[in-house]
C-alpha cells in the first residue's frame, strides 16, 4: 500500500493532508493571488505555454479568466448539486432525478437507509465524488461510509480554484439511478453555450463500460472534434448515436438557463424519451482539457465575448 492509499484510508490523515496542500497556501498568499499562480502554472504544465489572463484569446483561456474574475452567488447554487435541484423546478418538477434523502451525517448512510433499487450515492460538491449502487447487499457499508465521511471535509475550490465550490455546504445525496429499458445508464449529453447560444453537444456514452465521449452540432450533425483530458484522447470516440427524442426540450430549456452566462455547460439525460436534468457546469474540465484538433479551442474562443 502506498502513501496516496494510506492517506486515502485514514480520516485523520486525509484532514491533515487536505489542510496543508490545499488550504494553508491560502492562508499565507491570500485568495486571489493564490488563485492566480496556481492557475497559470497549471495552465503551463497542461498546455505548454503561458496563460495570458490580460488578454485571453482560446476557449480554455477565457474559462481561466471566468474562474478568477466572474463570481456571482447564484453561481454557488448551480455547483450544489442539491440546491440546484429548487432552480430546476422552474422548469417542471417532473424532470427531476427522483431523490431518496439527503444528509450531512455520514452515519446515516446504512444498509437500512438506502433503497432497496439501484442508487446513487454523491456528494453535492465537487467532481467524481459518486458510488453506483445497483445492490446494496453487496456494497462494503463501511467504505462506503468512509468515502462520504471524506466528501464532507473536502473543499473542491481549493483543489481547482473553482470559486462557486467555496461556499458550498458539503452534504450526501442519494438519488435513484437512472437506468435505460436495457438496464443502462443514460447517455450524459452535455450543451455547451457561448454568449446564451448553443454551440456544440457533448455525448458521454456508455459511462461504465468504454465511457466514449462524441461531439455534435446543434443540428445534430457529428463533428470532428474532441475536448477531452490531456492523456484521453486514444480511443474516447464511439460509434454515431441518434439525437435524443427529448433534444429539442434539452436545447430550449439549456437556452433560458443560458442567458445568465457567458459560458455554461447544462447536461440532460433521455431515459427511453423521458428528459432528466443533469448538472450545471461554469467551467468544463476546470478549463484544461485539450481540442484535437486545437485550432477548435481558438474558433470557440473567439466566439466567447467576456466584456
Amino acid at each position: 500500500m502506498g502513501l496516496k492509499d494510506v492517506i486515502k484510508n485514514n480520516y485523520y490523515a486525509y484532514m491533515l493532508y487536505d489542510a496543508i496542500r490545499y488550504r494553508l497556501p491560502y492562508l499565507i498568499m491570500g485568495e486571489k493571488k493564490r488563485d492566480i499562480y496556481l492557475t497559470q502554472k497549471k495552465y503551463r504544465l497542461i498546455f505548454g505555454e503561458a496563460l495570458n489572463l490580460k488578454n485571453p484569446k482560446t476557449l480554455n483561456e477565457k474559462i481561466q479568466w471566468l474562474k478568477i474574475n466572474d463570481h456571482k452567488p447564484f453561481y454557488t447554487v448551480c455547483a450544489d448539486k442539491l440546491a440546484v435541484r429548487e432552480f430546476w423546478k422552474g422548469f417542471g418538477e417532473e424532470r427531476l432525478v427522483p431523490l431518496f434523502f439527503y444528509t450531512y451525517n455520514w452515519e446515516e448512510i446504512t444498509y437500512d437507509k438506502l433503497p432497496d433499487i439501484p442508487c446513487i450515492v454523491k456528494s453535492n460538491t465537487g467532481c467524481g465524488c459518486y458510488e453506483i449502487i445497483r445492490d446494496k447487499n453487496k456494497i462494503d457499508i463501511d467504505k462506503l461510509q468512509q468515502k462520504c465521511r471524506r466528501w464532507l471535509v473536502g473543499n473542491y475550490y481549493y483543489r481547482s480554484q473553482e470559486w462557486q465550490y467555496k461556499n458550498i455546504k458539503p452534504c450526501i445525496i442519494v438519488e435513484r439511478l437512472l437506468l435505460d429499458k436495457n438496464g443502462h445508464i443514460p447517455n450524459d449529453y452535455k450543451l455547451h453555450f457561448i454568449n446564451g447560444e448553443l454551440q456544440f453537444v457533448y455525448c458521454s456514452i456508455d459511462r461504465e463500460g468504454k465511457n466514449y465521449r462524441s461531439i455534435y452540432s446543434p443540428s445534430w450533425k457529428r463533428m470532428n472534434m474532441e475536448w477531452v483530458g490531456r492523456n484521453d484522447h486514444k480511443g474516447m470516440i464511439g460509434d454515431d448515436i441518434p439525437c435524443p427524442e427529448t433534444f429539442k426540450d434539452m436545447v430550449a430549456i439549456g437556452t433560458q438557463v443560458a442567458q445568465r452566462f457567458k459560458y455554461v455547460r447544462v447536461d440532460f439525460y433521455d431515459v427511453d424519451g423521458k428528459l432528466y436534468y443533469g448538472e450545471i457546469t461554469l467551467h468544463h474540465g476546470s478549463g484544461y482539457d485539450t481540442f484535437e484538433p486545437k485550432e477548435w479551442d481558438l474558433y470557440y474562443g473567439k466566439k466567447l465575448k467576456l466584456l
